[in-house]
């Protein structure tokens, strides 16, 4: 009788460049969430963005669930 054993290798690591690129889009994305007041928009329309500040009032109910205090 002969046996015939099976090896099985599974390799589930999570490589380093896509954790590296979930923290940014995480960074990003708790910036525009948490701390943005117009700086996004800015870079296309200049000054009146910050007296707009869309992205604030897209994430005003958010902000207020996670934590952040804006006003």
């Amino acid at each position: 009788m002969s046996k015939t054993q099976l090896n099985v290798v599974s390799k589930s690591s999570v490589s380093k460049v896509a954790i590296l690129a979930l923290a940014i889009i995480f960074a990003a994305g708790l910036f525009v969430v948490g701390f943005d007041q117009g700086h996004i928009f800015s870079i296309v329309s200049g000054e009146p963005a910050f007296t707009d500040v869309y992205i604030h009032e897209l994430t005003h109910d958010m902000r207020h669930a996670a934590g952040f205090p804006c006003h």
